[in-house]
């Protein structure tokens, strides 16, 4: 299958990216690895000089799937299937041409003040509580990639929140720091922006005895992190569309404590963490967690979370979707 893949992330995203650009990047990793032709437009293009240069590295490099992908600067329009951003400015077109694709909703409109009116019947949510929000029964799990993570049964004595700072209040940090101070266990506190005043504001938050800022997390240092803590503290307060890392502390080993908002109940079951209703259920899993076995949790992340199932999964959309496209031509209204 020939495949165009948009994203608006500079390539690659894993190292410090947003969530979204590296679930795309691994996305076309996993879909390449099968062995599909993928056509990836990056927006904001490649992270190391031009594109042909890095195109020969990637040749070089000794990872026989990168032939399988081709960097393109500018939308072509001769793919089997277009796989879009669900903001995308390609959609429109696509309709014009009668080209068939689909688009990937990541996250709640709503949470960031956007209607939900504006959804399509083809767009792919990353989990069923998202699609249910949206009237639709269509989603596929985000995936990751195991390689950027570190298992490790043994865990320090720390508590981990991870959050980009703009969302960092609304999903759960004042009360992450209620609960750690409460249950005596230091929380280490993760994320960044490039809003240096909410920084400042998030550092005043985190000065108090148990609590530490540590500032972006990125590459070696974030799985060493991740694999460390105790518990990942997650008490989020919006309809959390899939919570990407959830996912990354299982892969790690490291059980997670949770709300129930959103997909956090998709995502998080009895075996790998605590779904939390109150402060009390909260302090409860914190003293609780060593029960989960890091082992399990890794186990339900390599089965739901990796990467090459969500490719797997998306392969059946995009099936979905060129028959429907094929009905449709053959049969015009």
């Amino acid at each position: 299958m020939r495949i165009f893949v948009q994203a608006r992330h500079k390539y690659p995203a894993a190292v410090g990216g947003p969530g979204g650009g590296r679930v795309f990047d691994v996305l076309v990793k996993g879909l390449a690895q099968l062995g599909h032709q993928v056509l990836y437009y990056l927006e904001k293009g490649l992270e190391k000089g031009p594109e042909k240069a890095l195109q020969q590295d990637f040749s070089a490099s000794g990872e026989p799937w990168l032939k399988n992908v081709t960097f393109v600067p500018e939308p072509v329009f001769d793919a089997d299937i277009y796989h879009l951003r669900s903001d995308s400015n390609l959609a429109g077109e696509l309709d014009r041409r009668g080209l068939p694709w689909l688009a990937t909703c990541h996250t709640d409109l709503a949470v960031h003040g956007l209607p939900r009116t504006i959804c399509r019947d083809n767009w792919i949510y990353v989990s069923p509580s998202l699609a249910s929000t949206y009237g639709s029964k269509r989603f596929v799990y985000n995936g990751i990639d195991p390689q950027e993570f570190i298992f490790r049964e043994h865990k320090n004595d720390y508590l981990l929140f991870v959050s980009a700072l703009p969302l960092a209040r609304r999903k759960g940090l004042d009360l992450a720091i209620d609960c750690a101070r409460e249950s005596g266990f230091k929380l280490i506190v993760a994320g960044s922006c490039a809003d240096k005043a909410l920084v400042r504001e998030i550092k005043m938050l985190c000065d108090v005895p148990g609590v530490e800022y540590v500032g972006e997390i990125s590459g070696w240092n974030k799985a060493e992190w991740f694999a460390g803590a105790r518990a990942l503290l997650f008490p989020t307060q919006i309809n959390e569309a899939f919570g990407l890392v959830l996912a990354e502390a299982m892969m790690s080993g490291t059980p997670v404590i949770t709300s129930d908002n959103g997909a956090c109940p998709n995502i998080v079951n009895g075996k790998v963490g605590f779904v939390c209703t109150g402060f009390d259920d909260y302090l409860e899993a914190i003293k609780n967690c060593d029960a989960i076995a890091p082992r399990t949790c890794r186990e339900q992340a390599m089965n739901l979370y990796h990467y090459q199932q969500m490719a797997r999964a998306y392969l059946q959309q995009y099936s979905y979707e060129i028959n429907h496209y094929r009905t449709r031509a053959a049969c015009p209204i």
